[in-house]
């Protein structure tokens, strides 16, 4: 995210009530590979990728790059949350807008982790690059991140079909400094 390269990376760590949001290291490893290649995690977004292949290309430190954070539970990796610019390419609505994504391992889901987590990195992103909007786009076949997306904030701008599926683009009104 072209604006995120001016914000020191990667920044203090984010501490919830039973959280931490921070930068990448090298044990995380294993968790990216696990999370990345998770059939369950990938239901909605195209398939997991091979195992022997991430084995194989997965950095060192992985996604080390500005707007993705680790999240942390009891010292083990749990899932990631990401921010970064939608692409040219993108949604019309969405296009040089900051994109919020994540994913959490599956035996992480149930216990509000993610809504967690994503409100952090959300209140983050506010006090870096106040007035800024943030887009979430989802498959609306995907009943749980439809209702985080709404408890986060986000509200629909439009449906559209691809990757054989309709998805959701919602839209987080900017919070003014």
């Amino acid at each position: 995210m072209s604006a995120l390269k001016s914000v020191v990376w990667p920044p203090e760590a984010i501490t919830t009530e039973r959280l931490v949001l921070r930068g990448s290291e090298a044990r995380d490893r294993p968790a990216f590979i696990e999370l990345l290649a998770s059939p369950e995690v990938h239901t909605y977004l195209g398939g997991p990728r091979s195992r022997d292949e991430l084995e194989r290309e997965m950095p060192r430190v992985p996604e080390g790059w500005a707007g993705s954070f680790v999240v942390e539970l009891d010292g083990a990796m749990i899932g990631q949350v990401l921010l970064k610019r939608a692409p040219a390419t993108h949604r019309p609505a969405a296009a040089g807008k900051a994109d919020l994504g994540y994913l959490f391992l599956p035996r992480a889901w149930g216990f509000g982790y993610a809504a967690e987590a994503c409100a952090a990195a959300l209140d983050w992103f506010d006090g870096v690059l106040p007035g800024e909007p943030v887009v979430l786009a989802t498959q609306t076949a995907n009943v749980r991140s439809m209702r985080l997306a709404a408890q986060l904030g986000f509200t629909e701008v439009e449906r559209f079909h691809a990757w054989d599926a309709e998805q959701w683009l919602g839209l987080r009104a900017p919070v003014r400094p």
